[in-house]
């Protein structure tokens, strides 16, 4: 029996919408402060790139910053106060002015895996700047002291000298992990990627009650959009905002 020609496109018939992709962080890849100074002292410890990691991994955890900003920090982005302050004031600034994402070498014009970029969501030549808690201050002034910067002043390279590569410190952090967390804990999504640390430093920064435009400034991001994003990060806010409101209705 031969095959008629359909009298309509069968196709049309069909609806099908695409699926929605949450945006949102997931609350559970998020450490709290003792989980992420754990990972740090493991990073420490893998041989032989773990010590000039710390600083890497730690600028994402206490400045949110996206890895391929931490790569491409300089010499002359970091700004400490004098060692005669008291440690409890010692903070520093990250003045942040570009990144360089790992494109891979068949899309860039040289050839090299990665490309310098204007920061994301900032237009061509913008900046941020980004305080440093004294704890990240303390640890940029050990990386600064033990280890040369690179020829062209970026703080994080390989240990032979070139451009810090992707792979390795992924591995490293695959390795801190397997150290300083729990069975469950490494089964779960917490801390699964080295931009976690950002995540959890910016649900930090929120939690602890910095206006969400002073943290979107930080982080670069538009204040919806941060919102939007951490929107399941930001815990026990409800209480304090009812106890403001108290506050703002009493009768004097």
């Amino acid at each position: 029996m031969g095959l008629g020609l359909l009298e309509q496109n069968p196709i049309r018939r069909i609806k099908w919408s695409m699926p929605k992709v949450s945006s949102q962080v997931d609350r559970r890849s998020v450490v709290n402060p003792r989980q992420a100074r754990a990972l740090l002292e493991a990073a420490r410890a893998q041989q032989p790139s773990g010590p000039r990691l710390v600083a890497f991994f730690a600028v994402m955890y206490y400045a949110g910053l996206r890895p391929e900003e931490a790569i491409n920090l300089s010499r002359d982005n970091v700004i400490l106060p004098s060692h005669d302050r008291s440690d409890d004031d010692d903070w520093g600034e990250l003045h942040i002015r570009s990144a360089t994402p790992d494109a891979g070498g068949e899309w860039t014009d040289d050839g090299s895996k990665r490309e310098t970029r204007q920061l994301k969501h900032r237009a061509e030549g913008d900046s941020r700047v980004v305080p440093t808690h004294p704890e990240l201050t303390r640890l940029l002034r050990d990386h600064l002291g033990n280890f040369a910067t690179a020829s062209d002043g970026r703080l994080f390279d390989g240990v032979r000298g070139a451009e810090l590569p992707t792979i390795t410190y992924r591995r490293a952090w695959i390795k801190a992990r397997q150290t300083a967390l729990t069975a469950v804990e490494q089964a779960s999504p917490l801390a699964r990627r080295p931009y976690d640390l950002r995540h959890a430093c910016l649900s930090t920064w929120l939690n602890g009650g910095v206006y969400p435009t002073q943290v979107a400034e930080w982080a670069g991001h538009g204040v919806d959009v941060l919102l939007r994003i951490y929107a399941k990060c930001v815990v026990g806010q409800d209480e304090l905002a009812k106890r403001r409101i108290s506050e703002a209705l009493r009768e004097d």
